[in-house]
């Protein structure tokens, strides 16, 4: 019998079953294999008890000792819990410990009550009871039969301890001791009852941490994080103020009104406002809040975005104030930060990867290089261009993440090309003026190139006029010169669209010119379009400067500009930018070979590439 109790209870433990449904189980099996009692399983937070399983107990029983404070004279589960020893109360109508209890147990026919410590080691979790309506005491077997059923609660709530240990842990910030991202997604979209009554969200970041971090230290800067989340939880209870992680805070609050929102976002920057003592150093804590209410139609996670878009938005121009969401705030901005966001999560997905898009000789159609363009992937395997998601690059961390990306995965195809023997010559590379921006962009480049054993003079980094105005050109001309001491070629692209373009050809040192496909649209006879080209060609021969045409799309063109002496061009008109796979079968069929020497013969150089004949 008690064999076959404790492969039940164990299967429903192995299960994961309820910790109630396990032990109003057990209670139900004992009760039936020994007649005339009554099983409990009460749980011990280390003061009170409170019932897991009574099944056969009147339930006015189990509500009257809800919250049973142990102590010596506590009936037998309360004095069983206090002393961590086993009690046999025989007649609870004579014994003492009963006096303030035997109220309760004798109108219902409970004459004695037998109860053990559950124990986790040497702690009391819960206890476990016989009850009797007779006056005695237990058998060797039913002492048997307590003994196992005492095992098995041990086991099934140590494990519902380590799994509750375990969901804190999962739902827990480590440092604030806040509910952490996960925890708020879950309130947010599972548990939040949004028809009760009026809710808003407020999310926060703190202003100036990494300032604390790189002046006083990270210590400081983790305190300063505790700091915030204190007086946050002061504001808004600790169940309804979250971290997101790093600087971030959210906060679900139950406003009436929009008044509502904006008052508690009022109040919070206040409380933040007064200083504090961050290991050892004075912080003036303060926050940039945005917050949004919910409207119709929208879901929880679309009025977090709103809130998302409010703070986005003050941290721009409001920073160290609330902005409250509203229709129109900031279109432009608010398709910066969506682009940031898909891009963010493209990026952690593994969904951004360059397509290849062929530079040929125009007359033969020979493939001599390729421009690498920057793609997204959706997660319904739709490919997007780098034009649909542009506003993101103006984010700084997202456009260096996204060179970064794309260095390292054009990097590793070109040495795949390499190590097939494949007449590779070059690989161009957009920068953007983020590049630039966030310094050491010369140690990135050959460091990419490096680890795959790239030569850098297969690589030409492709930069617009806006990058050399947007930083001023003895700043970006700089660092131009020490790319292109490193073996690295550059192309000035889409020449034309910026400003000064002839004076810039005079002070930026480039090696190639991209003439923007709007002149290659114009080439008609008798538009001034024609002349500028022709103009462009002649002035670039003389001064070194090789030429690459953007945008063909017609047979007319590529004729026109071959006779005006531009060699080399791109555009649908040879290919459209394909995927890795579909570049290496355009170098197989299409490239430009050597002379005297194929792909088949795998000749290689030192430095790991084929020799080459004529080049961008």
């Amino acid at each position: 019998m008690i064999l076959t109790l404790q492969n039940a209870i164990l299967e429903m433990i192995a299960k994961g079953e309820p910790l109630a449904t396990t032990m109003a189980e057990l209670c139900l099996r004992v009760e039936s294999a020994v007649p005339g009692i009554s099983a409990s399983v009460l749980a011990y937070d280390g003061r009170c008890l409170h019932t897991l399983a009574a099944p056969s107990l009147p339930a006015s029983y189990s509500a009257a000792i809800e919250n049973l404070k142990a102590g010596p004279l506590a009936g037998s589960c309360g004095t069983a819990a206090y002393y961590g020893e086993p009690v046999i109360v025989a007649d609870i109508a004579t014994d003492p410990r009963w006096r303030d209890y035997r109220s309760l147990a004798m109108p219902i026919g409970i004459r004695a009550c037998w109860s053990s410590p559950i124990k986790s080691g040497a702690r009391v979790v819960g206890t476990f009871a016989f009850y009797y309506r007779e006056v005695r005491t237990p058998s060797d077997l039913e002492q048997k039969i307590i003994d196992a059923c005492v095992h098995l609660c041990s086991i099934a709530i140590d494990r519902e301890e380590r799994v509750r240990e375990r969901q804190r842990l999962t739902y827990t910030d480590a440092l604030t001791g806040l509910p952490n991202r996960a925890a708020f997604d879950r309130v947010l979209n599972q548990e939040l009852d949004i028809s009760e009554r009026a809710w808003g969200i407020l999310l926060a970041d703190i202003d100036n941490l990494k300032l604390v971090n790189d002046t006083f230290g990270h210590a400081a800067g983790d305190a300063l994080i505790n700091t915030v989340a204190v007086r946050l939880r002061a504001a808004v209870g600790a169940e309804a103020a979250f971290r997101l992680g790093g600087d971030e805070f959210a906060l679900i609050v139950f406003p009436m009104q929009s008044l509502g929102l904006e008052r508690t976002a009022t109040e919070i920057l206040a409380a933040l406002a007064f200083p504090a003592e961050c290991d050892g150093h004075v912080v003036f804590p303060a926050a940039t809040i945005g917050g949004a209410l919910p409207e119709d139609g929208l879901t929880p996670d679309q009025i977090r975005r709103n809130a998302d878009v409010a703070l986005y938005h003050a941290k721009e121009n409001n920073r160290g104030k609330y902005l409250q969401f509203h229709r129109g705030l900031g279109t432009a901005l608010t398709r910066r930060f969506r682009a940031v966001r898909d891009v963010s999560l493209a990026l952690s997905q593994g969904r951004i990867n360059p397509h290849y898009q062929p530079i040929v000789r125009i007359d033969t159609r020979e493939i001599v290089g390729f421009e690498a363009l920057c793609r997204m992937t959706t997660p319904s395997g739709e490919v997007i261009a780098a034009g649909h998601f542009q506003e993101a690059t103006k984010d700084a961390r997202v456009a260096a993440e996204l060179t970064q990306r794309m260095m390292t995965s054009v990097a590793h195809d070109m040495r795949s090309w390499l190590d097939a023997g494949l007449p590779l010559q070059h690989v161009g590379i957009n920068l953007s003026a983020a590049d630039f921006r966030a310094g050491g962009l010369r140690e990135k480049i050959c460091k990419a190139f490096d680890e795959a054993e790239v030569p850098l003079d297969h690589v030409i980094l492709e930069v617009t006029e806006s990058v050399y105005l947007g930083q001023r050109d003895h700043v970006v001309a700089a660092e131009i010169k020490a790319l292109r001491a490193e073996g690295i070629k550059v192309a000035l692209d889409d020449f034309g669209t910026g400003f000064a373009s002839l004076t810039h050809l005079l002070t930026m040192p480039v090696d190639i010119l991209k003439i923007d496909k709007s002149f290659v649209d114009r080439l008609t006879p008798g538009d001034a379009g024609l002349f500028i080209v022709e103009g462009l060609i002649g002035i670039a021969s003389n001064l070194g400067v090789r030429v690459v045409a953007e945008g063909i799309e017609s047979e007319a063109q590529a004729e026109q500009l071959e006779k005006l002496g531009c060699k080399l061009g791109q555009g649908y008109l040879f290919s459209k930018a394909v995927n890795r796979v579909e570049t290496t079968t355009l170098l197989r069929d299409r490239a430009q070979r050597p002379p005297h020497q194929t792909a088949a013969n795998g000749v290689r150089s030192r430095q790991g590439s084929l020799p080459r004949h004529e080049s961008i």
